[in-house]
């Protein structure tokens, strides 16, 4: 149910159903479907600061408004965990973004329950560099 198709809701459903492990392949399942981020964008102006793994995510703005982000991480995991948060924002106007209850949205996949704090402590620095950029273009 990974493909570019499931929506938020459809994953949630399919975490809620599975245990362990196959909760982790289901993340692992997730970054890799994220889109293909270019090398040259992952600099230091793209990386989220304050997490153990590398994770960096880059903005674009579409000739509509809507931002469509970019995002990699040197580790499997913590890529599902910013696919998972990207699902939330992709493709919105700065003001949806702003707008978006991000927290809420992953609430039901309780990932501070589920991963150590070490893949989890960098979930508020993902939300708040998504954020501030959507502030910017929301300007």
């Amino acid at each position: 149910m990974t493909d570019a198709a499931a929506t938020l809701d459809d994953i949630s459903e399919e975490y809620a159903f599975l245990e362990g492990d196959d909760r982790y392949r289901l993340l692992v399942d997730l970054g890799r479907a994220l889109e293909p981020m270019p090398d040259a964008l992952k600099t230091d102006a793209t990386l989220v600061r304050g997490c153990s793994a590398s994770v960096w995510v880059y903005p674009a703005v579409r000739d509509d408004g809507r931002l469509h982000f970019l995002a990699d991480s040197n580790a499997h995991i913590t890529k599902g965990i910013i696919a998972l948060v990207l699902l939330t924002v992709q493709d919105r106007t700065p003001a949806e973004i702003l707008s978006t209850d991000i927290e809420g949205a992953l609430a039901p996949f309780d990932l501070k329950a589920q991963l150590s704090s070490n893949r989890t402590q960098g979930i508020p620095n993902m939300i708040a560099l998504i954020r501030e950029t959507a502030t910017r273009y929301a300007a």
